[in-house]
């Protein structure tokens, strides 16, 4: 059984909409395809750890795994498909969250859908830096979905990151990608044709 890990955004979860529409439509149309949405810390070492983990472990199994991610879960996608050369669909991804997490430091963060809450140190955001791929290796690993009125993340950052990758811009919309459904099935088709041609 192939399996989907979505990585959802900075201080959100796994009920986010997104990951929710992947999750539903994949338990009406894609009842073969075993749904992974972990809850992740902001804390990149952790994350790091427990993607690994999973990625180590569908693996371990013999199944192909497939990636989602939006914004923050873009970056973590990208990750795993330059250290992994899996195959990934990214919403709206974070292209240089070291950047844009100093302001961060030091403050009480929440998360959207429950009672945690962190407190970001100048380490973490090295150990995002350190994470950071500098040029995309594997374009034919991605596909990555951008709408130009995303208000916050520069779309402009991503289509530069990702330029020779399948790129597909939306004018208008916003960081949380409207009409984001329409792109599940052939999302998914994408994700499989990966295996398909090796």
């Amino acid at each position: 059984m192939p399996a989907l890990l979505y990585i959802h955004g900075f201080l959100s979860s796994p009920n986010s909409f997104k990951a929710l529409q992947v999750k539903d439509w994949l338990q009406q149309y894609r009842p073969d395809i075993a749904y992974h949405c972990p809850f992740l810390t902001v804390y990149p070492d952790q994350v790091q750890a427990e993607l690994d983990r999973i990625v180590a472990e569908v693996r371990a199994q013999g199944e192909d795994l497939y990636l989602m991610g939006s914004s923050m879960g873009g970056f973590w996608c990208s990750y795993l498909v330059e250290e992994y050369g899996l195959p990934a669909l990214l919403i709206n991804p974070a292209v240089r969250p070291s950047m844009l997490m100093p302001e961060y430091v030091g403050k009480t963060l929440k998360n959207y859908h429950t009672d945690d809450s962190y407190t970001l140190e100048a380490k973490h955001i090295e150990q995002l830096r350190a994470l950071l791929p500098e040029e995309i290796t594997r374009p034919d690993n991605y596909w990555v979905l951008l709408q130009t009125e995303d208000e916050t993340l520069d779309y402009r950052q991503a289509a530069e990151l990702y330029r020779h990758c399948k790129l597909t811009i939306e004018e208008g919309g916003d960081h949380a990608f409207q009409g984001f459904e329409r792109f599940i099935e052939p999302g998914i088709d994408f994700l499989a044709q990966h295996y398909q041609k090796a």
